[in-house]
Order: C-alpha cells, then sequence, then structure tokens
C-alpha cells in the first residue's frame, strides 16, 4: 500500500507516547536510540558547528529538550570531558518514564536530569549556551511549538544557540527508513517501537517548506543531507 506523505498525519500517534505503553518495549526503545540517532540525529555536525566554537572559554551550558532516553545528551557531555571543556548538560523530559531511564543509563553522572517542561525552565530563569531538542517538532500541536520556540529563544544566553533537529518529511525519508530497519526488524529492533514508530515519525514530520511557514520570523530553517532539517535561532551577540 502506497504511503500518504502529501500532508503531515497528525491525526496518527506514536505508540511509545501512549501512556499505557509497554515498558519493556519502551526501555528496549530508548535503549536502541543510541545506535539510530548515531546514524539518523546529525548529533556530530550539530556539536561540531555550534557546541565546540561557544565551548572555546572552558565553560558551557548545554540544554537537551525533550531528552527521552538521555543519548543525545550524554553524547554531548561525553564529548565535551574528552575535550577537558567544563561544562553543564541538563537533560529534560516531561515523561517520567524517560527521566527515570535516562538517569539510571548515566553511570558516570554526566548530565543533570530534570522531569520538566521548557516552560518551567523559563520559569526558573534558566539560561543556557546551546539549546537542543531531537526528533521533537513532529510530536508538538500547532500551539505547543509556538510555545517550545518562544520557550528557547528565552531560554538561550546571549550569543548562544537554539537548534532543534527534525527528520524531513519526504518519500526518500521514508524509503531510507524502510530500508535501514526492515533487517533487523526481528533483531536489534525486536520488541521496540523504532520501525513502527520511526515510519509514523516520518508521516508526522514537516517539510521544509511547511516548517518555515509555521516558525517565527526569527527562527530559520537549514537543510541537512539526507533528510534533515534544522530550525535555528541564535541569540543576541554579547
Amino acid at each position: 500500500m502506497r504511503v500518504d506523505l502529501s500532508r503531515r498525519a497528525v491525526d496518527l500517534p506514536e505508540r511509545m507516547d501512549a501512556d499505557d505503553a509497554d515498558p519493556e518495549m519502551l526501555a528496549r526503545t530508548y535503549a536502541r536510540f543510541t545506535y539510530l540517532n548515531a546514524i539518523l540525529s546529525g548529533r556530530r555536525g550539530v556539536h561540531s558547528r555550534e557546541i565546540d566554537p561557544r565551548a572555546r572559554h572552558g565553560w558551557i551550558r548545554v540544554l537537551d529538550i525533550g531528552c527521552g532516553g538521555g543519548d543525545i545528551a550524554r553524547y554531548v557531555a561525553r564529548g565535551l570531558r574528552r575535550d577537558g571543556i567544563r561544562a553543564e548538560v541538563v537533560g529534560a523530559d516531561i515523561d517520567p518514564r524517560a527521566v527515570r531511564w535516562a538517569s539510571d543509563a548515566d553511570a558516570d553522572g554526566l548530565v543533570q536530569w530534570r522531569c520538566a517542561s521548557s516552560s518551567d525552565l523559563v520559569a526558573e530563569g534558566e539560561q543556557f549556551d546551546v539549546v537542543l531538542s531531537n526528533h521533537v517538532l513532529h510530536h508538538l500541536s500547532a500551539a505547543q511549538l509556538t510555545g517550545l520556540l518562544d520557550d528557547s529563544a528565552q531560554l538561550t544566553a546571549l550569543g548562544g544557540i537554539a537548534v532543534h533537529s527534525d527528520i524531513a518529511r519526504s518519500r526518500t525519508a521514508y524509503a531510507l527508513y524502510d530500508a535501514l530497519t526492515w533487517p533487523i526488524a526481528g533483531t536489534l529492533l525486536r520488541r521496540s517501537f523504532i520501525r513502527e514508530d520511526g515510519l509514523l515519525s516520518i508521516r508526522r514530520s514537516y517539510t521544509a517548506a511547511e516548517l518555515a511557514a509555521v516558525a517565527p520570523p526569527q527562527w530559520r530553517v537549514q537543510r541537512r543531507f539526507p533528510a534533515r532539517l534544522l530550525l535555528v535561532h541564535a541569540g543576541h551577540l554579547v
């Protein structure tokens, strides 16, 4: 059956977001994100372009909003420690299941884990040099997206940057993900939500034109190969 990718499938919920999601499958999904995001998230490029330049003075604060299983936050924290940079990396998610799993997986205590929304952090007066998210935008309603972007701008310190990374909806992205995950669906991805929810994620995601149309003027959309979008807001320079 041919999948309709002409519009966002916002009416199709992802199974891992359900309150009654199977705990074992959810835990396996968080664990497998480490491998999947190493290939698909573009995390290395964001680190080299946005984080490293802002860490030159030897201190940086980084926030990962909607951190899920926490693999991106741990990747950032490990890279900064390896480079000898003093850093405070915060992983925040509104789902306590994700925060518990991420905290348990962080054996070295590299990240501060918070069960909190971006609005909670704004209310606390928090500021960060880099504000990140990965695969969060497509989960949000229009009102939630507006709120996240407003919060992100307020959470970004002078000279800092906010970068929200997500999938670009396209037939190519869908076909590539389908081809990548099909051979390991019964092995590495067995008893997880990654294949089914990943395909739904692509159907729920934006095209570059759609994202540019809903983003405030101070945000810009960047395309990354092969099927990734970055929504970027640079804070005012010091």
